[in-house]
């Protein structure tokens, strides 16, 4: 089969096709970056650069547009309020989820004070950097895709994961609103970013909606209250030609038959440590749903490099049968992994990555 540009490598992947090999894509956190580059990675070089990533994502501000501050800096971490006036502490010399205290959404009254905050207006994107520079990715052959957070993950960046679980239950027709808010300003950005210029590939829709070995909700709240919202959101993409990815982190295999009934063409990234399993993905679902990741992380940081080989070929193997499947680790790469141990996850992509 001859060589394929990234664009044409994802797209079949995503149209449940095979392709010349397995398209690569990940996630290093910005402290397994430090650590490559003191151990080999060029200075003036990226991982995306460097191992050859496929995807390059474009998107816009989806805030409220709150002026930021650093409220508290030690040598160890930062206090800072965001663009949703929500204060978080944020570790400095290590990669973490940032500890939230304090949010500006605190009921329904505040949010209907902020609400008029998540309209559409052309500073959301910066025109003058991103179209050049989203022109020269096309030319380059990458996948290029239009990314936003909704949903659910996007929400709880407003009011709080504990507020939110509990309106899902006490107000559902208050987080109705918030998802239904989100959702138009996404497909606002989207149609306005593909009327000035851009040209995507395909969509890139980020929703956490798992933990460790369930989702944060039941598959009935989902049903109920994100259901129309993904849809309506894949439903645009699918009438203007794109393919609809989801990334959810932790475990929503009790989801996957309603998300692939709102439209999702792909799910994204498939956390072993939560109970994601591929296999009963690929043999359930492969027909229908392309899958993208479920590379162990821990394994990839095991001194015995027969333990990633393993991980790999045998996920592979079955993974790629048809078509369908894209790399990715199961979340993302975290520092414990060096530069070395990385440099062999990809060389055994591409041994065990090709059709042949």
């Amino acid at each position: 089969m001859e060589t394929m540009t990234s664009r044409e490598r994802i797209q079949a992947a995503l149209n449940l096709k095979k392709s010349d090999r397995v398209a690569i894509q990940d996630a290093p956190w910005s402290t397994t970056i430090s650590r490559w580059h003191e151990e080999g990675l060029p200075a003036d070089q990226t991982p995306e650069s460097y191992f050859s990533y496929e995807f390059s994502g474009f998107g816009f501000d989806n805030s409220f547009q709150m002026p930021e501050a650093i409220l508290e800096e030690t040598d160890d971490y930062k206090i800072v309020r965001n663009s949703n006036g929500a204060i978080s502490k944020n570790w400095k010399t290590k990669t973490s989820t940032p500890g939230y205290e304090k949010f500006t959404i605190t009921d329904r009254k505040s949010w209907e004070n902020y609400k008029p905050r998540l309209q559409w207006n052309d500073t959301r994107v910066n025109w003058a950097r991103d179209l050049p520079r989203h022109k020269s990715e096309r030319e380059k052959g990458k996948f290029v895709n239009f990314g936003a957070a909704v949903g659910y993950d996007r929400t709880q960046g407003i009011c709080g994961s504990e507020q939110l679980l509990m309106a899902m239950i006490d107000d559902p027709n208050w987080v109705r609103d918030m998802f239904a808010t989100v959702a138009q300003l996404t497909i606002e950005g989207l149609e306005e970013m593909l009327g000035r210029g851009f040209e995507f590939d395909g969509v890139w829709l980020y929703d956490d909606m798992g933990y460790r070995n369930a989702s944060l909700f039941s598959p009935q709240a989902y049903r109920e209250l994100s259901f129309p919202y993904h849809k309506k959101l894949c439903d645009f993409c699918h009438a203007r030609g794109m393919k609809v990815i989801l990334h959810s982190c932790g475990n929503v295999m009790q989801l996957v038959p309603m998300l692939i009934e709102a439209g999702f063409d792909c799910l994204q990234p498939l956390e072993v440590k939560a109970g994601m399993d591929i296999f009963k993905l690929k043999q359930n679902y492969g027909n229908q749903l392309a899958l993208m990741g479920g590379i162990d992380v821990r394994k990839m940081a095991d001194p015995n490099p027969a333990v990633i080989e393993e991980e790999i070929k045998t996920k592979f193997e079955t993974a790629m049968a048809d078509g369908g499947y894209i790399y990715h680790s199961d979340h993302s790469v975290p520092d414990n992994v060096s530069f070395n141990q990385y440099k062999n996850v990809i060389r055994l992509v591409h041994k065990y990555g090709r059709f042949l």
